[in-house]
């Protein structure tokens, strides 16, 4: 990838960005208080809830995560996923597959082409074209929070 390249490509991310999900080098708010601030994460935030999974977001990290928005999920058809949300034990997998430990920064993330999550399998991770998780495209990243950061995607991930 040329530094060009990478350049132009963190000056379009930047500009694209809501206000709310702006990178700010003295984030105070955790991973998940970041997201919920943000309004677009609201199906997220009820799935950490149901899943059990809000402390471990707000607790010491540093924590990756790639978030997926409300938009995202509604490309889940509706039945399946409010039966996601009822089964804790799939939904801790399935959310935990969108975590990697450690603090990866959009700079690192463009090394990789490969992660592995808080679930235990890997991510695939392509940037020739964008940035894509399993598929996923990165549309934001580098969204500072205390304990970490977010880089926000436009599927849900599903583990193999």
């Amino acid at each position: 990838m040329t530094k060009r390249f990478i350049l132009a490509a963190a000056a379009l991310a930047v500009a694209l960005q809501p206000a709310t999900l702006r990178a700010d080098h003295h984030a105070s708010k955790d991973i998940f208080d970041t997201a919920v601030a943000a309004g677009s994460f609201n199906t997220l935030a009820a799935a950490l809830e149901a899943a059990g999974l809000v402390d471990t977001l707000k607790g010491a990290g540093p924590f990756t995560v790639f978030a997926p928005t409300d938009a995202a999920f509604a490309k889940i058809p509706k039945a399946d996923l409010d039966a996601l949300l009822k089964d804790k034990a799939q939904l801790t997998r399935v959310l935990t597959y969108h975590v990697v430990p450690g603090k990866v920064m959009a700079s690192d993330v463009v090394k990789l082409t490969e992660a592995r999550t808080v679930e235990g399998q890997s991510i695939q991770i392509d940037a020739r074209s964008g940035v894509k998780v399993d598929g996923a495209n990165v549309v934001k990243a580098d969204v500072l929070a205390s304990n970490g950061v977010i880089h926000v995607i436009d599927a849900v991930l599903l583990p193999r």
